[in-house]
């Protein structure tokens, strides 16, 4: 085994009927644009014609804001609440709070999040049923997968409960990296948590769709030599083309976020290039013929 790894699970090209594909963008290492290539990607799905959800599982609640909710600032009920009440044994803090009560409309629907989910952890702590599958369970009891085509999730920058929950319930990773030696480095870890994950047994990892170095500046030597090496040990685990064209650190993507808007918002050529990046994005996850039927062993 290198510094990553290959899933012992076979392929298998069975999918689904009439249920959402989960995707989650995941990388423990802050400050990587996790949320920046989620939300432009669900813009791109969404401008496809594809129902889209967003689940925000930060809690910063840094997509919540880019589409226009802050949770914190107004008590609104957000994804705590739905995992809470997901669970029977913690009867005592359950709301009364359903789907459509969090749920947030528009051409992205969004189940937000805020400062409570950090709490989410300690809650469950004392728990018999096993605290890795709340967020399958509940996206399943609630009916959400039967709601959309996508449920892209953004998630924290750690490798606590919470990423573990988002890899037991996702069928797809999308990682965004920085090219640097503290990134290769985490990229480790978080493999070495998936494959935690799969020795566990109690449900099949999810694919890893792409590999997306983010921020890149070309100018600097060493950026492109780190760029070089974690592409390279990178595909010689996953294969060739697991990691994408590099999103430049250019002015629109910067000036996008700072606008709360996608890059398909605007109409002027410059965003051009990004838009067609992000739809690169989208085209790896909807022409997957090959997703894997999730289900707990």
């Amino acid at each position: 085994m290198g510094l990553f790894f290959k899933s012992k699970s076979k392929d298998n090209s069975e999918t689904l009927q009439n249920s959402a594909k989960v995707i989650a963008f995941l990388n423990q290492k802050g400050g990587v644009g996790k949320t920046t290539m989620a939300f432009n990607t669900a813009s791109a799905l969404a401008n496809q014609n594809y129902k889209v959800l967003c689940l925000d599982m930060d809690p910063q609640g840094n997509l919540s804001q880019l589409l226009g909710v802050d949770v914190d600032e107004t008590d609104a009920p957000q994804a705590y609440n739905l995992l809470i009440n997901s669970i029977r044994e913690l009867k005592g803090l359950h709301s009364p709070v359903l789907f459509q009560d969090v749920l947030v409309k528009g051409k992205l629907d969004l189940i937000p999040s805020g400062q409570a989910l950090s709490g989410f952890e300690l809650s469950v702590a004392g728990i018999s049923s096993p605290r890795q599958m709340i967020l399958k369970r509940m996206l399943e009891k609630t009916g959400i997968l039967s709601q959309y085509d996508y449920v892209v999730i953004d998630g924290p920058p750690t490798l606590g409960l919470l990423v573990v929950n988002i890899l037991c319930a996702c069928d797809g990773v999308m990682v965004p990296f920085r090219p640097d030696e503290f990134s290769r480095k985490g990229l480790g870890n978080f493999y070495d948590v998936l494959e935690q994950i799969e020795e566990m047994g109690v449900t099949k990892i999810p694919q890893v769709l792409a590999h997306i170095p983010n921020l890149v500046d070309l100018r600097r030597k060493q950026e492109g030599v780190d760029l070089k090496r974690i592409t390279q040990d990178l595909e010689d685990e996953f294969g060739q083309g697991n990691v994408v064209a590099p999103f430049l650190n250019k002015a629109p993507l910067v000036r996008s976020q700072a606008q709360k808007k996608s890059v398909f918002d605007y109409q002027s050529k410059e965003f051009t290039p990004l838009q067609g990046q992000f739809d690169q994005l989208a085209h790896l996850i909807t022409s997957n013929n090959k997703w894997e039927m999730r289900s707990e062993h």
